[in-house]
């Protein structure tokens, strides 16, 4: 871990347990964020991303488990934590923003009850003093008239006002890292661009770092540093954000790009990406998106592919990018040496 990480996961693997056996839904994956930094994690709806979130924060459910590898924010591993140790962690350095905001709040409580609650626990204020904190949170993130606002109920407020009363409770203790889970999702696009701004604004403002889970490549290009592409659990591609949108190596990833309405361009129709994200018992041997990818070998459907490594950090899990590519298309086939051989080569573009 770099002593510039805010938060840095490695060979993460999660999943549930039941009677009978564990099921492994993320699967080795590895990530860093640093300080003052946005990481946008990018994929489809079960890919993993928010299973990732809430495994930083220590919300898995009961059956849910960290099987293997660290979760180091700050060079403290979260996984080594009990509930007790977290829960000082949880909302107060670490925060969330969750999906859908109607459902997140309390519809039985006022606004700033909801927000004073964590100020209250983690700053041992009065609740005067933690109800005009509130206040200032609530004119932070530019909501009018916030000391009446605090006194009203979440279906009283607009969706995107209920959004503006999730980011202030989760900045409300000045936390190092937010993790804001499709925070835009169901907010029309005026909305969405208010809150975007919004948070670039704050990050600057507080010196945080950001986790963007998204499924939305539009977000991605308007807030991120660096973008994480998940697919079924697992990592595909790991790049900064202006190498991804100009060079996309990943087969999944250029698929996601190139069904991005474009305006200079006529189309009839947009390129979809065939089929679906496979069940956790469905998961195919080799590379996980090889029974979607148009370039899929014998050898993508039964090996697992290498991490290959190019400039400034971009990463791609993909045999099309070793240096053994032609021979795994033409026979199919890969061997002991043709491992090794994968494993060293380097990213040097499609």
């Amino acid at each position: 871990m770099s002593s510039k990480d805010q938060l840095a996961v490695k060979n993460l693997h999660v999943g549930f347990q039941n009677k009978k056996s564990f099921t492994k839904i993320i699967d080795g994956i590895n990530f860093s964020v640093k300080k003052g930094e946005t990481l946008c994690i990018v994929g489809e709806s079960g890919c993993g991303k928010s299973l990732t979130s809430l495994s930083i924060m220590g919300l898995l459910p009961k059956t849910g488990k960290v099987s293997e590898g660290e979760i180091l924010f700050d060079g403290q591993d979260l996984t080594g934590l009990n509930e007790k140790q977290m829960s000082k962690i949880r909302g107060n350095e670490i925060s969330m923003i969750f999906q859908e905001p109607m459902t997140s709040l309390n519809p039985v409580h006022k606004i700033g009850w909801q927000i004073s609650e964590s100020i209250v626990l983690h700053q041992k204020l009065s609740k005067k003093q933690a109800e005009e904190k509130a206040i200032d949170m609530l004119k932070l993130v530019g909501i009018p008239s916030p000391d009446k606002r605090i006194h009203q109920y979440p279906h009283e407020l607009s969706g995107g006002m209920r959004q503006r009363v999730m980011i202030a409770m989760a900045l409300s203790c000045n936390p190092k890292l937010l993790i804001a889970d499709e925070p835009t999702t169901a907010l029309d696009v005026t909305i969405q661009a208010q809150i975007l701004e919004l948070m670039n604004k704050l990050k600057t403002e507080l010196h945080m770092s950001i986790i963007m889970i998204t499924h939305d490549l539009g977000v991605v290009s308007e807030i991120a540093d660096k973008v994480l592409v998940m697919y079924a659990g697992k990592v595909v591609e790991y790049s900064d954000v202006k190498t991804l949108f100009a060079n996309p190596q990943h087969p999944y990833t250029q698929g996601l790009i190139e069904s991005i309405p474009k305006l200079n361009e006529e189309q009839d129709e947009l390129p979809i990406i065939k089929g679906s994200v496979p069940s956790p018992d469905e998961m195919p041997k080799g590379c996980r998106f090889s029974t979607r990818c148009p370039y899929a070998t014998n050898a993508c459907f039964n090996e697992v592919p290498p991490m290959i490594s190019g400039e400034a950090g971009h990463q791609v899990h993909c045999w099309k990018y070793t240096e053994c590519w032609e021979i795994v298309e033409k026979e199919g086939l890969i061997d002991a040496g043709m491992r090794e051989t994968a494993a060293a080569s380097q990213l040097i573009g499609s």
